[in-house]
């Protein structure tokens, strides 16, 4: 009996330690522009059918834990700084519900987008890149601010910027 009493205090207090973290992590402020870094890099094996998927992750740099959740907003940066057409939507828009991801220092989480870089859409010219080559992508997370982040190889993105997203999720 007195053994059964002793594993059932040490469950309680693993129970309240368990949920004192989870607390804890819940209370990490949204990552902002300056906490974050990353990249936006072609995915071995995706293209096919005129499309492309990327894959964006964002890591935090900071030395503090903050959080990202859902899908940043996103914009195509060309090779002198200029925003590009962007037009970056979720995959399967309602049907998912975003996730809260706590970004410990060092940590990552990512999405993956899908894309033409080659067939023009309505409106766009037929002959030659349908839009002009995006280098970099900013990201702007939950918190503010934004992260310029390399894209890996630089790429049009047609149909005047459409992307097609998945939520972020846990690296």
């Amino acid at each position: 009996m007195r053994w059964f009493a002793l594993a059932a205090a040490f469950l309680a207090v693993g129970a309240l330690t368990g949920s004192a973290a989870v607390a804890a992590s819940s209370d990490s402020p949204p990552c902002r522009g300056s906490q974050i870094g990353g990249s936006f890099a072609a995915i071995p094996g995706s293209p096919g059918a005129g499309h492309i998927s990327y894959r964006l992750v964002v890591r935090n740099t900071s030395k503090t834990t903050c959080f990202v959740s859902g899908i940043p907003a996103l914009t195509l940066i060309g090779k002198y700084g200029k925003a590009l057409p962007t037009a970056a939507r979720p995959e399967f828009p309602g049907a998912l519900a975003a996730i809260r991801i706590d970004l410990s220092p060092g940590k990552a989480a990512r999405l993956d987008a899908r894309f033409s870089p080659d067939v023009p859409g309505p409106g766009e010219q037929q002959i030659g890149p349908c839009e002009r080559v995006a280098t970099r992508l900013r990201v702007v997370p939950n918190g503010g601010g934004s992260a310029l982040v390399p894209i890996t190889p630089a790429t049009s993105v047609c149909e005047h910027g459409a992307m097609s997203l998945t939520l972020l999720s846990r690296v």
